[in-house]
């Protein structure tokens, strides 16, 4: 295992005192201690390509090399600025990338997480990106000097590390939730209220998961889902995709940091969507199944972002109190809805994981 400090303290005697980066459950150790001991110089950034980004312009106001953490996964959206920005023959624009290996074929993980895991590696060869994959203190030194080199040719370097290798913080953060509507009492209420035959399809992370929980809990049947076990940001542009070409009522589930990773689609949504199209979000200012980050969406006004966009009416529930009169509001109305859930983190423990994916999608398609 590898301390968090002794990579921070790496970056830093490398003069590379930025950090930006999308949370990443593998990385959590990481992007939790630099919001705290680096909090004037550490953005949590919306998407993995807008962090690449804001590393270059530190670069180019400073010349010293940013930080820029993200899941592998996250490394597609980041291929434009890398390519068509830093890359040796664009800008020549030097970087330093740590990279949450999920899928390595080490580890025994998910299926969208393996696909991505067997190609990471021939992606940064593709890309020309030298990189280390760090699984003990004696492979910082062999990273020490791959940074070193990419500093004197003005090159991108990275880092690959698998889940388990940084070791875990002791003192485990307690996190308040600044929000109370609990989220299996939504959920339970929202499977109760949903006419027959309805499609949900929800956002990657607990969302996803807590529906499957909670659906298996209760034993209902009445409506079918499409979990996005990956594609984060996508939700909404899956769900109005699916509602344009259904008369069925399509619910789409989404959290704040999805919603935020890719917020054009919102736009999308609003301008093209029937009125078969209702969209959710579960808005608890976290990315909750990654270490529980802030999404900075707290301060964000929904109802006036919504209606600018296009939707016809807007619906907030704060309270548990409100729950069931506000979906029956928000499910009834004949109109292209937005409906803002002040949700609290999740409490539940050991939550499962999609399997069989095939079969999810065949049954969401009958």
């Amino acid at each position: 295992m590898i301390k968090v400090n002794a990579l921070i303290d790496l970056l830093k005697k490398n003069r590379s005192n930025f950090f930006t980066g999308v949370p990443d459950s593998i990385l959590k150790e990481l992007s939790r201690t630099l919001q705290k001991k680096n909090k004037n110089n550490h953005i949590i950034a919306t998407s993995e390509g807008s962090a690449v980004s804001l590393g270059i312009g530190h670069y180019l106001s400073t010349k010293k090399l940013p930080t820029i953490y993200m899941q592998n996964s996250g490394l597609s959206n980041a291929l434009n600025p890398l390519i068509s920005i830093a890359h040796k023959k664009v800008y020549s624009i030097p970087l330093i990338l740590i990279i949450g290996w999920r899928g390595s074929p080490l580890i025994n993980d998910e299926p969208q997480h393996n696909v991505k895991g067997e190609i990471t590696r021939q992606i940064l060869k593709l890309l020309n990106i030298k990189y280390t994959i760090l699984r003990t203190n004696s492979d910082l030194k062999k990273f020490d000097k791959k940074i070193k080199i990419a500093k004197k040719n003005n090159s991108i370097v990275a880092c690959l590390i698998e889940q388990g290798v940084l070791e875990k913080n002791e003192k485990k953060d307690i996190k308040e939730d600044i929000y109370k509507v609990e989220k299996e009492f939504f959920f339970k209420n929202l499977l109760k209220s949903l006419k027959k035959k309805t499609k949900i399809i929800s956002s990657t992370g607990y969302n996803s998961r807590e529906l499957i929980y909670l659906r298996e809990k209760i034993k209902s049947k009445s409506s079918k889902d499409f979990y996005m076990v990956g594609g984060m940001g996508h939700t909404t542009s899956v769900a109005l995709g699916y509602s344009l070409f259904s008369k069925k009522q399509t619910i789409c589930i989404d959290g704040d940091g999805s919603l935020l990773m890719h917020l054009g689609s919102i736009k999308t949504a609003a301008t093209f969507a029937n009125k078969n199209f209702k969209y959710i979000l579960l808005n608890n200012n976290s990315h909750d199944s990654v270490g529980g980050q802030s999404t900075y969406a707290n301060n964000i006004d929904f109802k006036g972002f919504s209606k600018s966009l296009g939707f016809k009416n807007f619906y907030s529930i704060k309270n548990q109190s409100d729950v069931k009169k506000i979906l029956k509001k928000f499910l009834s109305q004949n109109n292209l809805g937005f409906l803002e859930v002040k949700i609290s983190s999740s409490k539940i423990k050991k939550l499962p994981r999609p399997k069989d994916l095939i079969r999810i999608k065949n049954e969401f398609m009958k």
